[in-house]
């Protein structure tokens, strides 16, 4: 399988961004499009905190990945508590491409943010996708993320790396 890698979303990627949001495959998981693209629209300013790529495999687009500090978006999130910055993190992904799904491409973003987030330090990283959505839930399995039943989320530890 060829290797994906992750590049940094330009403002030439938002048609395209726009494109994926509306594909049937990720509109169920990603709710107000609009949303999604203001956020990334205003990426060096509201929203600097989150790191937004465009996942390329050899030099064809096929879908759209960030982290972030969990710590800044507090006040915008109702599923955790974090009173820290730099120790914990989440992340949100999607295949834009259709042909591309159920590739493997899926677990090799997770893994290429993971060691972008484990550089920074972070203590841990925190996932909840929906409970329907058993494809994004078994790519963090493989990547070795575990149920929390009391947070109710999937977590990463980090420190025992």
């Amino acid at each position: 399988m060829a290797e994906i890698y992750l590049r940094d979303f330009t403002d030439g990627d938002l048609s395209l961004m726009s494109e994926w949001l509306m594909q049937p495959h990720v509109a169920i998981w990603f709710e107000h499009p609009q949303n999604w693209l203001a956020e990334i629209r205003n990426r060096h300013t509201d929203y600097h905190w989150i790191q937004h790529f465009i996942v390329m495999l050899a030099e064809q687009p096929i879908g759209f990945c960030q982290y972030y500090d969990c710590y800044y978006a507090n006040q915008l999130e109702d599923w955790y508590e974090v009173n820290q910055p730099g120790k914990v993190f989440s992340l949100d992904y999607l295949i834009g491409a259709e042909q591309f799904l159920k590739q493997g491409h899926g677990r090799q973003i997770i893994a290429a943010l993971i060691e972008k987030i484990a550089h920074l330090g972070a203590k841990k990283i925190i996932v909840a996708p929906e409970k329907e959505n058993q494809a994004s839930i078994a790519v963090l399995l493989v990547n070795g993320f575990q149920w929390d039943s009391v947070a109710q989320y999937f977590v990463l530890d980090l420190s025992v790396r």
